[in-house]
């Protein structure tokens, strides 16, 4: 397919990636391969631990005591490696969070401690290039999507997931109980680099979260890519969806 499908006005966009998971560190930019053909490129700037929301009272208190909106380590892991990545034009920042079983029934809580860090370190031109995004629950149950990713690596023979993938309860145990040894690492980073994502997509009903972050990184090129990846047909995250127009 020809850049031209993307739109006369296609803009070459530098994304900085920064993530939370030890595979995501090591081969995260592979998952964008069928987008950067078309002027982009990612790149992992940072690993962090996760965050939760700031729930406990006393803390809340010290914070605003001490005049401080966010917690010191989130502007100096987050907002501070946002800021220097932002610095330059054609840039964008996606933080990039796992976002296993249990914690999903906190995703608004943990979104918005992420929000925070980067609205408050950012100035306002370069708030509208960062977002937050998730991968539910875990960047290995995208795999099940495209089961002869996996095929082609383990030596399974699976078929796709019925249903949707983000609502796989532990991928990676499900994938370790396929396959003993499975390492996260250097078979995940096998199985991406076979991971068709465009097929991963087409089910217009599923993997709400993957499409707004493919969603947010079209819409930061400049154009929308028609139906390609159902971007615009299919379903967007509620909380994470927001984010896509910058």
């Amino acid at each position: 397919m020809s850049s031209s499908a993307f739109g006369p006005s296609w803009r070459y966009c530098k994304f900085g990636i920064i993530v939370t998971g030890a595979g995501e560190w090591e081969f995260l930019p592979s998952l964008f391969r069928a987008l950067t053909p078309f002027g982009c490129n990612f790149r992992v700037i940072a690993k962090i631990g996760q965050r939760s929301p700031i729930t406990s009272q006393s803390k809340q208190r010290k914070m605003v005591g001490t005049g401080k909106t966010i917690p010191d380590k989130d502007a100096t892991e987050i907002g501070i490696p946002a800021r220097k990545w932002l610095r330059e034009m054609d840039t964008h920042l996606l933080l990039v969070d796992d976002l296993e079983h249990d914690r999903r029934e906190r995703v608004r809580g943990v979104f918005d401690r992420y929000r925070a860090a980067l609205d408050t370190m950012l100035a306002a031109d370069q708030r509208r290039r960062a977002s937050v995004h998730f991968l539910v629950n875990m960047l290995e149950a995208y795999y099940f999507a495209d089961a002869a990713a996996i095929n082609a690596v383990l030596g399974t023979s699976l078929s796709d997931h019925v249903g949707d993938v983000e609502d796989i309860r532990h991928p990676k145990n499900e994938l370790k109980a396929l396959h003993r040894g499975f390492d996260e690492i250097a078979h995940g980073e096998a199985i991406v680099k076979n991971l068709d994502v465009e097929h991963v997509l087409d089910d217009p009903a599923t993997c709400g979260s993957l499409r707004v972050l493919f969603a947010r990184c079209v819409a930061a090129m400049g154009r929308t890519c028609g139906d390609r990846f159902r971007l615009e047909s299919g379903v967007h995250d509620i909380v994470t969806g927001p984010q896509i127009a910058g």
